[in-house]
C-alpha cells in the first residue's frame, strides 16, 4: 500500500492535519489498514521535502494527550496534484507480488519433516471461512444507499470478500495437489 499516495489523494480535497489524514484514511478504508500517526507525520515530512505538499498554516491545537501544541495543516502543491493524477491513472503493477505469509508457510510446510500440512490447510480454511462470513455480515449491514465514505468502505469489503474466497479456492487446490502428490509417491 502506498501511504504516500493515499495521503496525497486525501489532501486533494482540502488541507488537513496529520491526525485528520489518519482518521480520514481509516474512515474510508473501514480501519482495515490502520495507520500509525507517526507514520503519517514521517510521510508528510518526506512529501514536504519532495515538494509535493506544503504547510497551509499553523494552529494551536490539542494533541492526543490533551497537550496544547502547534499543528501544521498541509496542502498539495501543483507537483503533488500531478503526482496524485499520475497515481490514479497508472495501473498497480504485479511484478513484485506482496509477501503472502500463508503461501510462504505452506511452501515451507511441505518441505519440513513432521508438519501435518493437511491439518494446516484445514485450520486455515476454517479461519478463512470465518473471515469470509464476518466480511459478508459487514457488507449486509453496510448495504443500502451509501455516502462516499461508505462506498469506499464497501469497495474495501468487496476486496476482502473476494480475497477470502480466492484463498479458500487456493487452499482447496493445494489440498488436491497434495493428495495427487501422495498418490504418485505410492506408485
Amino acid at each position: 500500500m502506498s501511504v504516500k499516495h493515499a495521503l496525497l489523494s486525501l489532501l486533494e480535497q482540502e488541507p488537513m492535519y496529520g491526525y485528520q489524514l489518519r482518521q480520514e484514511f481509516e474512515t474510508r478504508t473501514g480501519g482495515t489498514w490502520p495507520l500509525n500517526v507517526g507514520q503519517v507525520y514521517t510521510t508528510l515530512t518526506r512529501l514536504e521535502r519532495d515538494g509535493l505538499v506544503e504547510p497551509a498554516g499553523h494552529d494551536g491545537a490539542s494533541g492526543q494527550e490533551g497537550d496544547t501544541q502547534t499543528q501544521v495543516r498541509y496542502r498539495l502543491t501543483d507537483a503533488g496534484r500531478d503526482e496524485v493524477a499520475t497515481w490514479f491513472t497508472t495501473p498497480v503493477t504485479r511484478t513484485q507480488p506482496a509477501r503472502d505469509e500463508l503461501a510462504i508457510k505452506l511452501a515451507l510446510a511441505v518441505t519440513v519433516p513432521g508438519v501435518d500440512v493437511g491439518t494446516l490447510i484445514q485450520r486455515q480454511r476454517s479461519a478463512s471461512m470465518q473471515a469470509l462470513q464476518d466480511y459478508t455480515r459487514l457488507k449486509r449491514r453496510a448495504g443500502g444507499e451509501q455516502e462516499r465514505a461508505d462506498l469506499a468502505w464497501g469497495l474495501v469489503l468487496d476486496s476482502l470478500v473476494f480475497a477470502a474466497e480466492a484463498e479458500i479456492r487456493w487452499l482447496d487446490h493445494c489440498e488436491a495437489r497434495l493428495r495427487r502428490a501422495a498418490r504418485e509417491e505410492v506408485r
